[in-house]
């Protein structure tokens, strides 16, 4: 089993309490997950309690690392890119949680230029990455403006990077099919209208692919849905109507 220190974002932190969170993260040998600049006013804040731009002060701490997630980064600058880049610190980009925060759109082919390993996530906003994927492609194309950029920056982002992330942090090979990997598989019931070869997969994927749901899903070796229908001792009901208890429950709370 493996985790992150998890964390919030740098205007929820004081400076004691990083230095208390990274220590204890560095005796544990584990990397840290941090919101980073999805606002501006998290710059301004960082600047004016700590003198330093968000992405400087994680340095100071040494948030930073191969191991760590740095969520959203809209507003870093391009000194702030070359540091997560040198650290080898993860982005992971949320496209649809920026937009309904209206809080603007990463600069995904930057990062990338500049060497930083962007993964692709969903901030719980869904749980269908091929949605989110496109909505990515959408952000780079409205954030540019310009519909010809972006295509291999965000398909990276999620079936690259995403496995270069997760083996980082789990230990495993993701993303392949071999001897010795994860043995995690997505199956999806797709006749192509064109022709499908390795040099237009990507687009049979943004395009395609994605219009339709997974048939089946194999979770290290084992398979957990097949014909669409989940393969585990559920009840799926009884597991809804116990979360609408919880849900009702924790909103007299809020």
């Amino acid at each position: 089993m493996k985790a992150l220190f998890g964390l919030h974002a740098s205007f929820t932190i004081s400076d004691a309490t990083m230095e208390k969170a990274a220590t204890l993260g560095h005796e544990l040998h584990t990397g840290f997950h941090i919101h980073v600049a999805e606002a501006q006013s998290d710059q301004d804040w960082a600047l004016r309690h700590c003198g330093k731009r968000v992405v400087e002060r994680l340095k100071k701490f040494e948030i930073l690392g191969p191991r760590s997630i740095t969520a959203h980064c809209i507003h870093v600058n391009r000194r702030e890119m070359d540091l997560l880049a040198e650290t080898r610190t993860a982005v992971v980009h949320n496209p649809q949680s920026n937009m309904n925060n209206a809080v603007g759109v990463a600069n995904v082919i930057e990062l990338a230029k500049r060497g930083v390993l962007v993964g692709l996530g969903t901030d719980a906003m869904t749980t269908n990455m091929l949605e989110e994927l496109r909505v990515a492609l959408w952000g780079q194309h409205l954030r540019a403006e310009n519909p010809s950029v972006g295509f291999g920056e965000v398909t990276n982002a999620l079936f690259a990077n995403n496995p270069k992330i997760a083996g980082r942090i789990f230990g495993l090979r993701f993303g392949e099919i071999c001897e010795g990997a994860a043995g995690d598989i997505a199956i999806f019931d797709y006749d192509p209208p064109t022709p499908l070869d390795g040099g237009n997969v990507s687009g049979h994927l943004v395009f395609g692919i994605s219009q339709t749901g997974a048939d089946t899903t194999i979770v290290g070796g084992r398979v957990l849905m097949e014909n669409r229908k989940l393969a585990l001792n559920l009840d799926e009901a009884r597991v809804n109507a116990r979360a609408r208890e919880l849900a009702r429950d924790l909103w007299k709370r809020m």
